[in-house]
């Protein structure tokens, strides 16, 4: 079966040709001293001609902005780069088709912002392998922890509107469920910032047909949950730990206090004044809406049971969407940043979402980084992962989804991303080395298998070559440098062997993978 099906692309130039209105009516004609059917039949053909020609000029920005387009896209699709380049060597780069197929991703979708509008999406591979269903622009894929940046705003919302404060303490408004009193005084500032202290970093889901547990089962850790109870470990505001457990204490505080299921608030006060009418929290998936839904692969490539897990922790994990609906968020955020509109959140309070709240990164309900000029979340639920970015100057965005266990490919469509837009500063910054050839007497002293807690590494020597895999990844080609380490295209950071076992970083922040018998 061929894995790779023809992509869907959907691209807007903005131009707005169709809203221009021609003022050109010429009345020129021959000067005949008698009119005729000569002069009238040639009044009507030159105005004709004269009309074809203005249309022609009008639609020529048009032709040269999709041209463009097209060429950004074909540059995107062949220009995917590892986070290091070898000197001497011509850089290394691949295809997305070429990509999918090592990374064992069936499907990947894409969009691309530049100057606050949505400049292309695009999808690839299957939405579902064994049903033979592409990918398009319209493919739901679950946004995981983005899902997390949608909540911030839904709950910001109930915040302008004087029905929360980011500063009160949350007992003032839970009912059924309460952190225990040893926790200290817990804001929804601190929920949406990752300061609260609590438990429980993310969820597996559930598999369909499962007894799905309620916010409150979910929060004390009682059956049917799957998780343990949502609990303080140190006391709020002190640092930040992520916590996907304080934001489902974010989806019951409002349920409480507006009485209103938490799916049909988001679409209803989020979603539908963003434009992302596409998109929904409800979990399980609506029957209506399923053939739109992207099948969930793990990382050899089997369809998970069931198709995709089910998430009732909606705030946390629940969304439902693609690229071109986050795309609407992202350019909101940008909008209302600078007072320019206010769908959902004023200028005022997109900016606090946006401030960090305790250190440099962690705002609320969005991570700001890159040197401060991007908003960003990331997104990994069973057999999805997901990226978004959001300059907050410039209007420059980007969104990838795939279906798959498999973050690196999305982090290489990003890098190309990058080099094809010119934000190469922003997303790519190769770390450069010098390889060194690898005696061959000492190829078999790494070869063997490797283990760092439950992450089992691999390396294996073919042609005299080394190469690694990590679980059960695609084998990547081991560089050897004149430092005595190796570098890996696909993963950061180098390789050294040291007392027999592969060593990954320096100091207190270095990984060990202890050789295995």
């Amino acid at each position: 079966m061929q894995l790779i099906r023809p992509p869907f692309v959907f691209t807007s130039c903005g131009t707005g040709i169709l809203s221009h209105k021609s003022r050109y009516l010429s009345q020129a004609a021959l000067s005949c001293s008698v009119p005729c059917l000569f002069c009238k039949l040639y009044d009507q053909t030159l105005n004709t001609m004269r009309l074809y020609s203005l249309l022609l000029l009008l639609a020529l920005p048009a032709v040269a902005c999709a041209q463009s387009t097209a060429d950004n896209i074909r540059k995107v699709e062949n220009n995917l780069a590892g986070w290091v380049n070898i000197e001497n060597e011509a850089p290394t780069r691949w295809t997305i088709e070429e990509r999918m197929k090592v990374h064992n991703v069936p499907g990947l979708t894409i969009c691309v912002i530049r100057d606050y509008k949505l400049e292309w999406a695009k999808g690839y591979g299957y939405a579902d392998k064994e049903a033979n269903i592409p990918v398009t622009p319209q493919t739901l894929f679950q946004a995981a922890s983005i899902s997390k940046s949608l909540n911030a705003v839904g709950i910001l919302k109930l915040v302008q509107e004087g029905k929360l404060s980011l500063d009160a303490d949350i007992n003032t408004y839970l009912k059924t469920w309460h952190p225990s009193a040893d926790s200290g005084k817990i804001t929804i500032a601190h929920l949406l910032s990752h300061t609260a202290g609590l438990s429980v970093h993310g969820f597996p889901g559930y598999e369909m047909g499962d007894t799905i547990p309620t916010v409150e089962q979910i929060l004390r850790g009682e059956r049917p949950a799957n998780t343990r109870e949502v609990k303080p470990l140190f006391a709020p505001g002190v640092k930040m730990q992520y916590s996907g457990g304080g934001t489902t204490v974010t989806q019951l505080i409002e349920t409480t206090v507006t009485g209103i299921p938490y799916d049909q608030f988001m679409q209803k006060e989020v979603l539908n004044p963003l434009g992302m009418t596409g998109s929904f929290y409800t979990q399980p998936a609506p029957e209506n809406k399923r053939a739109l839904l992207a099948t969930a692969y793990n990382r050899e490539g089997k369809a998970y049971k069931g198709k995709y897990h089910v998430y009732p922790e909606m705030a946390a994990a629940g969304l439902w969407t693609n690229p071109t609906d986050l795309s609407k968020y992202i350019i909101e955020t940008q909008l209302a940043l600078q007072g320019k509109s206010a769908k959902v959140l004023n200028q005022a309070m997109t900016q606090t979402r946006l401030t960090p709240y305790v250190g440099k990164n962690n705002a609320l309900g969005a991570f700001i980084i890159i040197d401060q000029r991007y908003f960003n979340h990331n997104g990994g639920n069973e057999g999805f992962r997901c990226v978004y970015y959001g300059s907050l100057d410039g209007g420059n965005g980007l969104v990838v989804m795939v279906n798959a266990d498999d973050f690196n490919v999305i982090e290489e469509v990003t890098r190309s991303i990058g080099i094809t837009y010119g934000w190469e500063n922003d997303f790519y910054k190769p770390e450069k080395v010098t390889s060194a050839p690898l005696p061959a007497d000492s190829v078999q002293q790494y070869v063997g298998k490797y283990q760092f807690r439950d992450v089992p590494l691999l390396v294996e020597a073919k042609e005299g070559k080394l190469y690694a895999t990590v679980r059960d990844g695609a084998p990547m080609r081991m560089y050897y440098t004149t430092t005595g380490d190796f570098v890996l295209m696909e993963e950061r950071g180098h390789l050294k062997l040291v007392n027999g076992d592969f060593t990954v970083g320096e100091g207190q922040g270095s990984i060990t993978f202890k050789r295995q018998p």
